[in-house]
């Protein structure tokens, strides 16, 4: 008897990059075959070539997919702080997204591999760079209010924020950090740190 899919209803697409994502988690980017994202999924191996032309095609798929998740959750934790009527503080909003993207990294490590792939960046890919867009448009807008509108402060000042958190999480995930036995809220927390001291440097006049 041929084999039963497992997979019986809804969307195959987003199934097919759910279970990419899961496999690139398990075994990292070179693992990931679309026959095995098949099998995985219960269907057959010429399914998923109805929504991707190429294991290529589902990786940026993948990526897209990842990018919009870490999107999502450092806008969520900016719209959890508290507001007046002028918004939220910029500085804390920084902060907020440190945090945001530490947990993520540290939780979702193969996904960021996945949005800064080198051979996927440089693919072309529309859909792809709209979604690095959609990054940058969460972590920006607080930037620009923390240096006063000036675009380049802001984007120095986001590679310093983001650099700090990322390292952080990369040190948890390497294990490096073991001796302390860090949680994820210590490396969050440490993330928002440096974010609300970078933030508020920024802040200040510059000296004579």
């Amino acid at each position: 008897m041929p084999k039963r899919s497992t997979y019986h209803h809804g969307d195959l697409k987003t199934e097919l990059v759910s279970t990419g994502l899961q496999l690139i988690a398990e075994q990292g980017m070179a693992a990931l075959s679309v026959a095995e994202v098949a099998r995985r999924a219960g269907v057959s191996t010429a399914a998923p070539y109805r929504h991707f032309a190429s294991k290529q095609a589902l990786l940026i798929a993948c990526a897209i997919a990842a990018a919009g998740a870490l999107a999502e959750r450092m806008l969520q934790a900016q719209e959890e702080l508290p507001r007046d009527e002028y918004g939220s503080d910029p500085v804390e909003a920084m902060a907020a997204s440190a945090a945001a993207y530490a947990r993520f990294a540290a939780e979702n490590g193969s996904g960021l591999d996945l949005i800064f792939a080198p051979e996927l960046q440089n693919a072309g890919d529309e859909d792809l760079l709209q979604a690095g867009r959609t990054v940058m448009d969460a972590l920006l807008p607080p930037a620009l209010a923390v240096t006063g509108g000036d675009a380049h402060s802001a984007l120095d000042l986001l590679e310093r924020q983001m650099a700090g958190a990322h390292g952080y999480a990369a040190l948890l995930r390497s294990g490096f950090l073991s001796r302390r036995h860090p949680t994820l809220d210590d490396v969050a927390s440490h993330a928002a740190a440096i974010a609300r001291s970078l933030a508020r440097e920024a802040q200040q006049p510059p000296q004579n």
